[in-house]
């Protein structure tokens, strides 16, 4: 095994492009590189100085018999396909076929990621906090994020060609630098040590490579699309903001101070200028301040933000790669959106989406907007077609039915909804039908209760009450806050396994922490392990969590606390309950169905999962219908669980 960290430089803003965008640039290359075999002493070789990399560390780096291991490893395979590609092309070994584009990048099945152990384990995410938490001897030194700056970075553009600090110039910093890019291969070893005590099954090791191929290939990017709309854009914001200053005589507009002093002029007092505050303000408001915040609305659309980090993610063959980070969520398992963030996109609901892309890529504002009106509104229903398949090939898009709602009825045995799904019933008209014992058909007798059925589903699922029923909106859907705690009651009533499954859950949990020992309930064991409370999944993968214990919650009664990552990104001590823990347990179920699904299918070109959605590069006699029944396959370890998949083909991506 060899564990390796490397330094490197480039002119892309990694943090806003990702590693595939910014190892692809020409103005890449790696400036340190160093490592340690099955744990001797770490050996840095300077590259910038011209020192190469020895001949049998290149041949390892290559050969997928040995485990390369590092922090963040995808960072290092991707950086040094790269470099062998461009210095000993001998040494790259793709493992594309003709048809794939994965073929700039070695073979992930050799690399294993410190970080994705960690985060298996429920802890942080970086380096520095991941060491501080285990209390590991070899910190990482704090100097490090100045040296990255000062060397990896450019300082000055010249002729459009970035300009970088030489380490010939500075050579007490650099070897500062050393000594730094040294301490982290030292850190990343003691790390490894600590986790040894709980290593990452073989199987999950198998999800991560298949993710990272996902990664590799990555999702065509329609630039002519993302440039004509982030220049629509400016114009559109430039004529909303000309028109605002006419109107309001303020100098700037978009400034949240001079518009309040404005509106405060005008004898309105709103507490902020967030959305919602001004979509309710524009209710009551008269003329003109009503045209005022209609335009300050379009001004708030964030369209061009993903138009522009489009163009920032694709490499130069404009696909977008590594949009996910795999293991993301570590109470789930999840993955987390980054960049362009595809888990974040604005719905499409324009009947014409091809008259309009079309319409947008010629560039004429003038043509736009007296079609369509509101411009930033269009760009940003037009976000999803951006993603559009090789030519001569297709979208297939498939994602579950309803699969939290399934998962969570299955675990917690609620038998009648499981028969609803087996015989292809409306969930939320069985519900609805249930809490006030009539029948309910969607579009006909009763169809006005479906909705309560539904809110009450999607909030009430996870021990919600009446705030998660506001949260999902259910007075902006006309319903009265009175009526609220009963749809509560009723839906519990309708549900009795389901809420028994929170307590047994929570029961479980406290003894299990109390008294460590095992403890079953519902498909899951619950077991203690030097210092970290493990539920194990009926797909054989454990949650983690930290440091667990008995604390008093706010009502003066037992709760279960555990170390995690609090809202701020803090490593903190959090609390939790038999709801919120059925909440990861079933998003960690629904997670391991869609790496099953992944698994099903990976003999097709997959380019990116969105929630429970899978999007298909495929070709034009690639049947839709097969996919969706592969998709919904039952592993072995969900006997009894009843999946269904739909879907759609496009020519390119939209919500359906």
């Amino acid at each position: 095994m060899i564990t390796i960290d490397i330094e490197t430089k480039s002119d892309k803003d990694i943090a806003k492009c990702g590693v595939y965008a910014y190892a692809d640039s020409p103005y890449f290359d790696i400036l340190l590189f160093a490592y340690s075999v099955d744990g001797q002493p770490v050996q840095v070789i300077d590259t910038a100085n011209g020192e190469e990399i020895p001949e049998n560390i290149l041949a390892a780096i290559a050969d997928e018999n040995v485990i390369k291991r590092a922090f963040n490893v995808n960072f290092e395979r991707v950086c040094l396909s790269k470099y062998l590609r461009e210095n000993y092309s001998q040494y790259f070994q793709s493992y594309s076929i003709a048809e794939d584009t994965v073929g700039s990048y070695l073979d992930p099945k050799s690399w294993h990621c410190s970080m994705i152990h960690a985060r298996t384990l429920g802890l942080p995410s970086s380096l520095a906090e991941v060491g501080s938490v285990l209390g590991i001897e070899q910190q990482k030194m704090t100097e490090g994020k100045a040296l990255i700056k000062f060397f990896c970075t450019p300082y000055d553009t010249i002729d459009g060609v970035p300009q970088f600090h030489s380490q010939e110039d500075y050579p007490e910093k650099w070897e500062v630098f050393k000594a730094y890019n040294k301490r982290d291969v030292e850190a990343e070893m003691e790390i490894d040590k600590k986790l040894s005590r709980f290593p990452v099954p073989d199987f999950l090791w198998e999800e991560f490579y298949l993710a990272k191929e996902n990664h590799d290939r990555g999702i065509l990017v329609d630039m002519k699309l993302a440039d004509a709309a982030i220049g629509l854009d400016a114009e559109a914001k430039e004529e909303l903001t000309t028109e605002m200053q006419r109107l309001t005589g303020v100098e700037n507009p978009n400034s949240v101070y001079q518009l309040l002093d404005w509106l405060e002029s005008r004898g309105y007092k709103p507490d902020s200028l967030g959305k919602t505050q001004v979509k309710e303000l524009i209710k009551t408001a008269k003329e003109p301040v009503k045209s005022v915040l209609e335009m300050r609305l379009q001004l708030s659309k964030s369209s061009v933000k993903k138009y522009t980090a489009m163009k920032q993610t694709a490499c130069r063959d404009n696909r977008a790669r590594g949009m996910f980070s795999f293991y993301g969520a570590s109470r789930t398992g999840r993955w987390a959106g980054r960049n362009i963030q595809l888990q974040n996109l604005p719905q499409n609901h324009l009947e014409d989406l091809t008259e309009a892309r079309e319409l947008v890529k010629t560039g004429s504002f003038d043509d736009v907007q007296m079609i369509y009106d509101d411009v930033p509104d269009t760009l940003s229903q037009l976000i999803r077609t951006a993603f559009i398949p090789r030519q001569g090939m297709k979208f297939i898009v498939a994602d579950f039915s309803a699969i939290e709602a399934r998962v969570i009825a299955w675990l917690a045995d609620e038998q009648w909804v499981l028969d609803a799904f087996a015989n292809n019933k409306d969930l939320y008209c069985e519900t609805a039908s249930r809490m006030f014992g009539v029948p309910v058909e969607k579009h006909g007798i009763n169809g006005e209760l479906r909705q309560k059925g539904k809110q009450c589903t999607l909030s009430c699922s996870y021990g919600g009450a009446k705030g998660a029923l506001i949260a999902m909106g259910a007075i902006d859907s006309g319903m009265k806050e009175d009526e609220l705690q009963p749809l509560v009651i009723a839906w519990r009533e309708a549900n009795p396994n389901i809420v028994r499954f929170w307590h047994s859950l929570e029961q479980c949990a406290m003894k299990c922490i109390k008294e460590k020992t095992v403890t079953k309930t519902n498909r899951l064991t619950f077991s203690y392990e030097a210092g970290f409370l493990f539920i194990e999944l009926p797909s054989g993968r454990r949650l983690a969590y930290a440091k667990p214990r008995i604390g008093e919650n706010k009502f003066g009664g037992e709760s279960i606390t555990y170390m995690g990552i609090n809202a701020q990104k803090k490593w903190d001590r959090l609390e939790t309950f038999g709801g919120k823990i059925a909440e990861n347990v079933c998003q960690a179920v629904a997670r391991d169905l869609l790496m099953y699904s992944m698994q099903t299918l990976s003999h097709c070109f997959i380019v990116a999962t969105v929630h429970d959605e899978i999007i298909i590069e495929a070709s034009k006699d690639m049947s839709l219908d097969v996919v969706c029944q592969q998709m919904a396959r039952t592993p072995k370890w969900a006997e009894g669980l009843i999946l269904r998949a739909d879907g759609y083909e496009c020519e390119y991506y939209k919500k359906d």
